[in-house]
């Protein structure tokens, strides 16, 4: 029996140091443990920025089915990713390593039957981090269209924004996001805890706000409960069932975030015990946000042809403005998601440059020497965070070829992180889920139960994100979701043949800390 396969059979202990735990495994802590459990709780929360990642993609289920695709897609996919976080508690419980970070890549490893775990891990974890960069370009870039939304409530002339910007002036706004929220993941680490509970208040308080004064106000009226619980108007020109599975991903944008909490758990102090607890929980607490923040919008919703026809493709604003009726008091209630959209954007950004630093450590990126060097001075991997960045800067440029490219960040970071999560649960779910027993986190038959939703789950929504949000599809309107996973997966395949088949032997499981 070799030494992966003795690791596989000796559980954690929930008494040992976190700290020792990750020698034992083969890695050298190297980052500071900071996070208390609600510290965990509010970044995964933060991570999701519900009311924030609700706003930004809120025409996608416009499109698909109107208020039914929105709410009762929200509820729908809130309950299948429940099943998604339960099934990843109940691995982490066992492996809390987060395999350095990248946790569903080093669960995978160790799930796996010793033929294909190298295959398998390596295959995860491409998959993780090329989702956690694109989701955090697609944020990013979310954010800045929807800030461009938000300055046009003011209008020059009747219908005519302030500032319609150009294709260039959008990508500058874009670099100068991703810039920022780098900037202060990278010098602002130790206030980063501080940043997250600080959001969760920000957060509702911005909710209640909107909520409170859309429906207060109502400028132009209000609909029925029956309207905002039974109409559905499906405008995509796709089959109206196809067509409010494409709205899904609203949804599935705003819950993809959900196993990306495991990449901090070299920060917090008893990982198998905060980071399952924290996934699962904060799931209810962004079904019950969203709901808050969805649910009063509808009913104040106008007409959905002029919504879904905006030319900045952010329908909030101008839904918020209608109500308020005025200019001023619209950017009154958006300013609260706008410094929400940057906390967020921050918060992806620690994420992405964590996961990509791990993986990095393991040998699995090319020129992985350089990016796996930690900044002692700042405590942060800092080289990764700069790879991640300028990743996210190059895929940025879709937006000259595409007006759609948003949809492309967002399709390919919900697939990447999808299937990602997928991997380690199915191979657990097949293999008889034995490992999992040991874990302080075992759910038995309901946990079995969860395996499945998540599984059927993750086949649903690969092939349905690549798919073009409304017909007929044009050059600017194409998805390039597709075309963004075909050459990630490209680039792990050719390094793998150049590689990884001779080399990579898959994260260290027992004895010295790894030295690259």
């Amino acid at each position: 029996m070799d030494s992966k396969q003795v690791a596989i059979e000796r559980p954690v202990s929930p008494n040992d140091s976190a700290d020792q735990l990750l020698e034992n495994l083969g890695y050298k802590p190297e980052l500071s443990r900071n996070r208390s459990t609600f510290q965990v709780a509010f970044m995964s929360f933060v991570l999701a920025s519900i009311p924030y990642g609700l706003a930004t993609t809120l025409f996608y289920p416009l499109i698909g089915g109107g208020p039914v695709n929105i709410i009762w897609g929200w509820l729908g996919v809130s309950a299948i990713i429940v099943c998604v976080a339960a099934s990843l508690g109940e691995i982490t419980s066992v492996y809390p390593t987060a395999g350095a970070r990248v946790g569903v890549y080093y669960q995978a490893f160790m799930l796996a039957p010793e033929r294909w775990r190298r295959l398998a891990s390596w295959i995860c974890g491409w998959l993780y981090v090329v989702g956690n960069i694109t989701i955090t370009l697609a944020v990013n870039f979310g954010t800045t269209t929807f800030f461009v939304a938000c300055i046009n409530v003011f209008e020059s002339s009747p219908g005519v924004g302030v500032f319609e910007a150009e294709t260039y002036q959008i990508y500058l706004i874009f670099v100068a996001i991703t810039l920022l929220c780098n900037a202060v993941s990278a010098f602002g680490n130790r206030w980063l805890p501080i940043l997250d509970t600080a959001a969760v208040f920000w957060t509702f308080g911005g909710v209640f706000a909107i909520m409170i004064s859309v429906l207060v106000v109502a400028s132009n009226g209000r609909h029925s409960a029956d309207y905002v619980f039974t109409h559905f108007q499906a405008s995509s020109g796709w089959p109206e069932g196809w067509s409010f599975c494409v709205g899904l991903l609203h949804a599935g944008y705003a819950t993809s975030s959900t196993g990306m909490i495991i990449s901090m758990c070299e920060e917090v102090r008893n990982p198998s015990v905060q980071v399952p607890r924290a996934m699962v929980g904060t799931i209810f607490l962004n079904t019950l946000a969203g709901l808050l923040f969805l649910i009063p919008l509808v009913f104040v919703l106008p007409d959905i042809d002029m919504l879904v026809n905006l030319a900045s493709g952010q329908p909030v604003p101008t839904i918020i403005k209608d109500a308020i009726g005025s200019s001023g008091g619209a950017i009154a209630l958006l300013m609260p998601l706008m410094v929400l959209a940057i906390l967020c954007g921050i918060g992806c950004t620690t994420a992405a440059s964590r996961c990509t630093w791990a993986f990095a450590r393991d040998g699995a990126i090319p020129g992985s020497r350089w990016w796996s060097q930690v900044n002692h001075k700042l405590d942060v991997p800092l080289n990764a965070m700069m790879l991640s960045m300028a990743v996210q800067l190059v895929l940025g440029l879709l937006y000259f070829g595409s007006t759609a490219a948003f949809n492309a960040f967002s399709g390919v970071g919900v697939i990447c992180l999808t299937a990602s999560y997928a991997v380690p649960i199915a191979i657990s779910f097949v293999t008889g889920r034995k490992q999992v027993r040991h874990g302080n986190f075992y759910l038995g038959k309901l946990g079995a139960f969860a395996n499945v939703i998540a599984i059927a789950w993750s086949m649903l929504a690969m092939p349905l994100f690549c798919m073009p949000s409304y017909l007929p599809v044009t050059a600017a309107t194409v998805n390039y979701a597709p075309v963004v996973f075909v050459a990630a997966m490209a680039i792990s395949g050719l390094w793998y043949w150049v590689w990884g088949h001779k080399h990579y032997a898959g994260p260290p499981t027992q004895g010295e800390p790894t030295t690259l």
